[in-house]
């Protein structure tokens, strides 16, 4: 009877589901697992939860309007599936491919195989039980997001490639695309690096110059029309990437001069009771330009008045203008190269 329990009653086959809602199985996977206690005798897949019938839809679409549902055959390597049908349909074809696309479609898929490199290590190690490598590969893996999302403007699906080379050059996309110039600029009280983009050098930092500003050197980048018109969305985008490296020369700079002064002098004299009389207006540099403060006091402990003047509200009033005729894509680009922020706008 013993041995009756111990041999045949304990051999028990257990079947368990891991999926198809399960952390390791990295989306809607489902395995039918079979076990004896710990030892698994089989592990059979059950596919299909996430069928889309995308072959099916290709059936139905012309040849390049099928291009964005390629993005969804491998989401985390998308490029490669623009590529597959981009290439599958030029040899169907007959069609040849401009060197400078071929280059640009290889620089893309390599970017994307990096990027996608990193979810697969990070992921394999902490499924495996080591959690802290898949934030560090995550944050390459932005890095990498943030070449592709300035070529493409997408970060996940693409829809780059094209039949017949890829749908733009980055620099093309915002050459030539909302000029604003040096007066229409003026005019609409345009401020920062979109005023700078239009060609004219001015910066509350040199022009009012405040706190420690005068005791450091750094440039005003300005547009110069490198690859289209001055004041184009190029500008605005170049504009911002230098202003970054003139940002990275300051911080040299002052991290050389803070030396000089005692660590403990972080705070000055304060009056026993903030109840002041007066009105006062304040404007420094922001990463969007000129941001000014309007404050009346009453004697109280609480201003009168407080008004901010901010470069947001008055690029908003330049779109309706420069917005006549473009592309409803273009529309885009001129927004984001105003750098617009709502909290700016809407106070």
């Amino acid at each position: 009877m013993t041995d009756l329990i111990f041999t045949n009653d304990m051999d028990e086959e257990m079947t368990l589901n891991m999926g198809p809602h399960h952390p390791s199985t990295h989306g809607v996977l489902r395995f039918i697992v079979h076990t004896d206690g710990e030892i698994i005798r089989k592990a059979v897949p059950d596919v299909g939860y996430l069928h889309r019938s995308i072959e099916k839809i290709a059936e139905r679409c012309t040849y390049p309007g099928f291009m964005p549902y390629t993005d969804r055959v491998d989401y985390l390597a998308a490029m490669f599936a623009n590529e597959s049908w981009a290439t599958a349909c030029e040899k169907l074809m007959d069609i040849k491919v401009p060197p400078r696309a071929q280059y640009l479609r290889v620089m893309s898929c390599e970017l994307n195989r990096i990027a996608s490199h990193m979810i697969s290590l990070g992921a394999m190690a902490m499924d495996v039980g080591a959690v802290t490598p898949f934030p560090y590969t995550l944050r390459e893996r932005e890095f990498i997001n943030d070449f592709i999302e300035e070529l493409c403007g997408a970060r996940l699906t693409y829809n780059y490639h094209r039949i017949g080379g890829v749908s733009f050059d980055y620099v093309k996309r915002l050459a030539d695309v909302a000029v604003i110039t040096k007066d229409e600029a003026i005019a609409f009280g345009l401020v920062g690096p979109n005023l700078r983009a239009s060609g004219l050098a001015w910066d509350v930092r040199k022009e009012d110059a405040y706190s420690v500003y005068p005791k450091i050197d750094f440039d005003l980048p300005i547009g110069k029309g490198r690859f289209g018109t001055v004041g184009d969305s190029w500008d605005r985008f170049m504009v911002r990437v230098d202003e970054c490296r003139e940002s990275c020369k300051i911080l040299r700079q002052c991290f050389e001069q803070i030396k000089e002064w005692p660590e403990d002098e972080i705070m000055g004299q304060l009056p026993k009771k903030m109840k002041p009389e007066g009105e006062a207006y304040s404007r420094i540099e922001s990463a969007r330009g000129d941001m000014g403060c309007y404050v009346i006091g009453q004697g109280k402990e609480e201003p009168y008045r407080v008004h901010f003047r901010t470069g947001s509200f008055n690029a908003m009033g330049i779109i309706e203008a420069k917005s006549q005729g473009l592309f409803l894509a273009d529309l885009v680009a001129l927004i984001a190269s105003l750098d617009v922020v709502a909290p700016e706008i809407d106070r």
